[in-house]
């Protein structure tokens, strides 16, 4: 084997890092120009990379595979690895929620196929990372998110600016930033709005509210393709929607329309999250129970070039969890299910990322006047 002298060290560690693959892109940190610095003092290696957010997932492969090639260079190294994100192009309005780098809205056809607790359970599993994240329950007929984060009675605290303005400070439970129209309503009051008051209370929900700076921002949608939803395309520079279904025709048919509209309003479809996909009865683990039919998910995924994100079956514990105020990726009882929303929620990352990636790659046209 070839003796590498130390002064050449950096142009060896450089080659071996270029050729590290980030799965997400399926391209190598070289091709992705990822390298910004690399400096050498003695033995100690501190190799600086830029990459396209969001980090959490990616961070750790990316930080173990540098250290091995730079002690592939020589065992004698001390490698250290500072991985720091790129900035990310917005479409859209830079004034709207600019402290906010993702903004994600989950959204259903039809009601009834569990959108609000793939909504908590995404922004439970994202904060379970170390992310920063909010959750915007938007759905004003039927505000869930009170009771889904154990905050049900709880009110959205306000005050006055200097400069007149009310700002709303959300509530909080186990990581996650919460407002909610259920925080300003009785309990059981209904809301009975026509659609510019429910536009308005959506706009007072992101634009009157102080979320500080988020990794994430979770919109959880009312069912259906209505004054919020629209709203929401008009007014906020989403990076993108999923869309949760249960796997019947009847969902699938509704499901349709809400890809339909997103395409519309120039929205990326992150990916499909089917719901209620099977159940397993506790005595019969190794049985699966297709109670609303099998594979709808996938295939409106693949009529639409999409990914299926992941199948969540039917459990008590989830259920449970909505009722208790413990979504079930936080509750160690129910590991299974939650395993199965954390890697749900891992692989929306990596959608995240490639909406990033391509943001970036789209020309910024300025306009001089």
């Amino acid at each position: 084997m070839e003796t590498i002298q130390a002064e050449n060290y950096e142009h060896h560690i450089r080659n071996a890092i270029n050729t590290i693959v980030d799965s997400d892109f399926d391209k190598t940190l070289g091709e992705l120009n990822a390298i910004h610095s690399i400096t050498i003092d003695g033995n100690s290696v501190e190799v600086y990379l830029q990459l396209v957010p969001p980090l959490q997932w990616i961070a750790p492969t990316i930080d173990h595979a540098c250290c091995e090639a730079v002690l592939s260079v020589s065992q004698e190294l001390k490698p250290t690895v500072f991985v720091r994100e790129k900035e990310v192009h917005r479409t859209g309005s830079k004034s709207v929620l600019p402290s906010v780098k993702n903004l994600i809205a989950i959204a259903s056809g039809k009601g009834g196929v569990g959108k609000s607790t793939i909504a908590a359970n995404i922004a439970a599993a994202l904060a379970m990372k170390g992310a920063s994240v909010g959750l915007l329950d938007a759905d004003i007929y039927g505000p869930s998110a009170p009771t889904m984060f154990d905050l049900a009675g709880a009110q959205l605290e306000a005050e006055k600016l200097p400069d007149g303005r009310i700002i709303g400070q959300p509530n909080e439970r186990y990581g996650v930033k919460v407002a909610s129209i259920g925080f300003v309503m009785q309990r059981d009051q209904a809301a009975i709005l026509r659609g510019p008051m429910l536009a308005g209370y959506f706009n007072t929900l992101v634009e009157q509210i102080n979320w500080g700076k988020l990794d994430f921002l979770v919109f959880d949608l009312p069912p259906g393709t209505g004054d919020i939803q629209l709203t929401l395309t008009q007014r906020v520079p989403l990076t993108g929607a999923v869309i949760v279904t249960t796997p019947q025709e009847i969902s699938l048919s509704d499901v349709r329309r809400s890809i339909s509209m997103f395409a519309r309003v120039n929205v990326e479809i992150l990916g499909i999250v089917e719901n209620m996909s099977y159940f397993t009865p506790p005595e019969l683990p190794d049985k699966k129970y297709y109670i609303f039919g099998k594979g709808g998910g996938q295939v409106v995924a693949d009529e639409n070039n999409v990914p299926l994100l992941g199948e969540v079956p039917i459990t008590l514990g989830t259920r449970e969890g909505g009722d208790e105020g413990l979504p079930v990726v936080l509750n160690p009882e129910e590991f299974s299910q939650g395993e199965i929303l954390r890697n749900i929620t891992a692989r929306l990352a990596s959608q995240i990322r490639l909406a990033n990636f391509r943001s970036g790659e789209q020309p910024v046209i300025q306009i001089s006047l």
